[in-house]
């Protein structure tokens, strides 16, 4: 039986040091400790599991990708990205802004990061869309909608966590009866899973500029696409286009691992900026060393604390208990779905993404493995709908990033996001309710 102390004392501190505005590291790490205290254990046992935590090899690829997004910007690549959607973008309505779509689905193929993504596209679309006549506000809006895709394009450093977390819960055997073997949860099966989802809510938010742009009148940049500078833009941004490819190609082909690709893609970074853009200065570089730093420091203590969090969710059973209050409820696997949705949404607008995905994981899986539910198809809704929360308020960071590169207010931006917010809503409806959309990639590459 659940002992209800031992919940009350773990989340009953956990919300108390965070209304008293406590960081989430400090909140979930204190929470922890004293529960161990409560029930006589060994504090000794707290770092141990904390200290495993952190020392996983997959994990490796955290620092290595952000350091590959960050060189890219100072290397050129996510320019020369950017170059070729304005060419791809011609002379559609709300040109531009499409552009920006494409280029953050593009860079998202090479950092894995939203606010990453954000900040690379919008130092160069959001004062090129304002110059262009686009409102500062909208401008700043489309570009932090579009930074989530850098999560859900792989390869992405929340479906890493998501698998670090989720390879460790095995399927409960009531589950295992009821639904027989599943399919097993891999890093490589989430990224190739990752890509459909991505493209559907790409084309969720270029329906919704669309229909914005014509409504305002924002005119495609050009009168007609011009193949001999769409030619042009390619040629220039070759070395970029390849980027995705030889990194995502390698962990497909099996030649490297999601964790090796990060290495490559800086190994990679560092060729081209240096030896064929020549664009690769000694002090830009020593910056990107100090984003990097800091962001894995950040990430890394969460992950410390939220680990002996999660542990002590297990043990104590609250996942189980929490399943089968919802299955008692109802066993409509669509209602189970719309709820699991809102609440990750909800979570999204006020925790860090990857706080999130380490807390509620252990959480979430047994439920829907209850349900039948494939793990790789849950990752990618659960990394979906809080892809949500980088452009929502009070935490997005998105839309600080955009804040800070456009000049518009967080209130004014917040308000202008709110259609892409639903528009994406409406995409991970889709998502979780089509599963084939998530597996059927891997399926086909013989995951």
């Amino acid at each position: 039986m659940i002992d209800s102390t031992i919940i009350y004392i773990l989340f009953g501190v956990f919300f108390l040091l965070l209304v008293l505005g406590a960081p989430i590291t400090v909140s979930l790490g204190v929470a922890a400790l004293a529960t161990y205290l409560s029930i006589d254990e060994n504090p000794m046992a707290f770092v141990q599991i904390a200290f495993t935590s952190v020392g996983s090899f997959p994990l490796m690829a955290l620092p290595a990708f952000i350091l590959a997004g960050a060189l890219m910007e100072a290397a050129g690549i996510s320019r020369r990205l950017v170059d070729i959607a304005e060419a791809f973008a011609g002379p559609v309505t709300g040109g531009l802004a499409a552009a920006t779509v494409f280029a953050c689905m593009f860079f998202g193929a090479i950092s894995g990061s939203g606010p990453a993504t954000t900040a690379a596209v919008g130092m160069l679309m959001i004062p090129a869309m304002a110059k262009r006549g686009y409102d500062r506000g909208y401008a700043s809006a489309i570009t932090a909608s579009s930074g989530g895709l850098g999560v859900v394009i792989p390869p992405s450093i929340p479906m890493v966590i998501f698998g670090i977390s989720g390879m460790g819960l095995q399927p409960p055997p009531e589950a295992v009866a009821m639904h027989g073997d599943f399919q097993t949860l891999s890093i490589p099966k989430l990224f190739i899973a990752g890509v459909m989802p991505g493209v559907v809510i790409a084309g969720f938010l270029l329906m919704i500029n669309y229909v914005i742009s014509k409504k305002r009148g924002y005119r495609g940049l050009t009168n007609s696409w011009s193949w001999p500078h769409i030619r042009a833009t390619l040629k220039k941004g070759i070395w970029s286009m390849l980027a995705p490819f030889i990194i995502l190609g390698g962990i497909y082909s099996g030649l490297f691992t999601p964790t090796e690709s990060a290495i490559v893609a800086i190994v990679y970074t560092l060729i081209v900026g240096i030896f064929l853009h020549k664009e690769l200065k000694w002090k830009p570089t020593l910056r990107t060393l100090e984003t990097t730093t800091w962001i894995t420091g950040r990430v890394l203590l969460i992950l410390f604390t939220a680990t002996v969090f999660g542990r002590l969710l297990v043990e104590q059973r609250v996942p189980a208990h929490i399943a089968e209050g919802m299955l008692a409820m109802t066993d409509n696997l669509y209602l189970i779905w719309a709820m699991i949705i809102f609440f990750l949404l909800f979570v999204g607008m006020f925790m860090e993404t990857l706080a999130a995905i380490m807390i509620l994981t252990p959480v979430l899986l047994p439920i829907m493995y209850m349900l039948g539910m494939d793990p790789v198809h849950v990752g990618i809704v659960v990394v979906c709908a809080l892809a949500i929360g980088f452009q929502t308020p009070p935490l997005g960071e998105n839309l600080f990033v955009a804040s800070g590169i456009g000049g518009a207010s967080i209130e004014e931006i917040s308000l202008k996001a709110l259609p892409f917010a639903a528009g994406s809503v409406a995409a991970i409806f889709l998502i979780a309710y089509v599963p084939d959309i998530s597996l059927w990639l891997p399926r086909v590459m013989g995951y």
